[in-house]
């Protein structure tokens, strides 16, 4: 299947499957003809689509959009702007060059489509909120945890008491013991792993913040505080979630970088003198 060079209807695709039946009808007439979207009324749209001028609203809603009016605005732009290739999945025909090509290509669509949806407003505010946090804690399972790990070699280094956890039964445990001055980053792909969600709810009882890295709109992000969404389509001939995995990295150096920032000189200084006590680990040939 060929996926239309568009952040505007790759966000479509990874949400169509936590549409209503007949919201994901509109959606499926949208991908299917974007640019012909652009020339229809909320009634000509649901008359093609086969649902009815309600339902044509609630999908738009859905998606982020206040209606059709601003949906098709920002249609068109990406119609316009979109990114410069076509990317396929991957196939058992392909040969090897083909399949690389295509891996990197999505990788790419998929960081292009978080720089274009990111959320600058949330973006800031979690910034503000892990600046002040006394302890901060990632919690991950799975592909997830290994970038919880990721995530706390990097803010190990700015000096906030820090740790990773990938245990289910750790995390529930660590999130009983924590306060209102501490935070929570929980990190999943599709936002409805169990366990993650039963650990963050006790950290919340307990009066911690939480910060979601996962897909907008799931069971998780509506128990966070704050929700990086991270709405990616994964390619179901891969049987790991790289492009998941890669928008959440991304995600966590931003974060990482902006937190530095937020905290001033200080900390820059900081960070250069965790550098220098490592130079003379590293050999001089």
């Amino acid at each position: 299947m060929i996926h239309q060079p568009n952040t505007l209807l790759t966000q479509i695709e990874a949400t169509r499957d936590h549409l209503s039946r007949s919201e994901a009808r509109v959606a499926d007439y949208v991908l299917s003809f974007p640019a012909s979207v652009l020339e229809l009324s909320i009634e000509a749209l649901s008359k093609e689509a086969g649902v009815s001028e309600p339902t044509v609203a609630r999908f738009c809603k859905s998606i982020g959009f206040s209606g059709l009016k601003q949906f098709k605005i920002q249609l068109a732009r990406s119609l316009g702007g979109g990114v410069p290739f076509v990317h396929q999945d991957v196939s058992a025909d392909d040969t090897v060059g083909a399949a690389a090509a295509k891996v990197i290509d999505r990788s790419v669509n998929a960081l292009i489509g978080l720089r274009d949806r990111l959320d600058s407003k949330i973006l800031n505010s979690a910034v503000k909120t892990l600046a002040r946090a006394k302890r901060i804690e990632f919690y991950g399972q799975g592909n997830s945890g290994i970038v919880a790990l990721d995530a706390q070699h990097k803010f190990f280094r700015l000096g906030i008491p820090t740790v990773a956890y990938s245990d289910p039964h750790v995390h529930a445990m660590a999130a009983s013991l924590l306060g209102p001055s501490d935070v929570v980053v929980a990190i999943s792909a599709g936002g409805r792993t169990l366990d993650l969600i039963r650990s963050v709810e006790i950290a919340q009882s307990a009066g911690a913040k939480i910060i979601g890295i996962t897909t907008g709109g799931s069971p998780l992000s509506q128990h966070c505080t704050l929700t990086l969404a991270t709405d990616v389509q994964e390619d179901p001939n891969i049987y790991s979630p790289m492009t998941s995995r890669l928008v959440h990295l991304a995600i966590i150096d931003i974060l990482a970088v902006l937190v530095a920032l937020e905290r001033g000189p200080e900390q820059i200084r900081s960070l250069e003198r965790g550098k220098k006590s490592v130079r003379e680990k590293r050999s001089v040939t």
